[in-house]
């Protein structure tokens, strides 16, 4: 699966609206920013929760989601993006 995340340097306080497509975890959605470790385990943690994607979309997220765990040094145990929805 084809990673769009790259990282971005986010000014605090910045309007999400300014931000990149390419710093969501959903880029075509805008959903699940992965501006920093905090986000990213957020991310995590609502992944199964976001609606109106389907598993494409679910399968780039969960790519973009790796790459940024790898970045922020956050510890990501699922291997699949099923491993966060069951």
């Amino acid at each position: 699966m084809q990673i769009t995340w790259k990282p971005a340097h986010v000014e605090p306080g910045e309007n999400r609206s300014q931000l990149p497509d390419s710093v969501f975890a959903f880029p075509l959605q805008r959903k699940e920013p992965l501006t920093d470790a905090a986000h990213v385990r957020s991310a995590i943690a609502r992944f199964a929760a976001v609606q109106h994607v389907d598993d494409h979309e679910r399968s780039q997220a969960f790519a973009n989601i790796k790459a940024a765990a790898g970045y922020y040094g956050v510890a990501l145990q699922a291997t699949s993006w099923h491993d966060l929805v069951a």
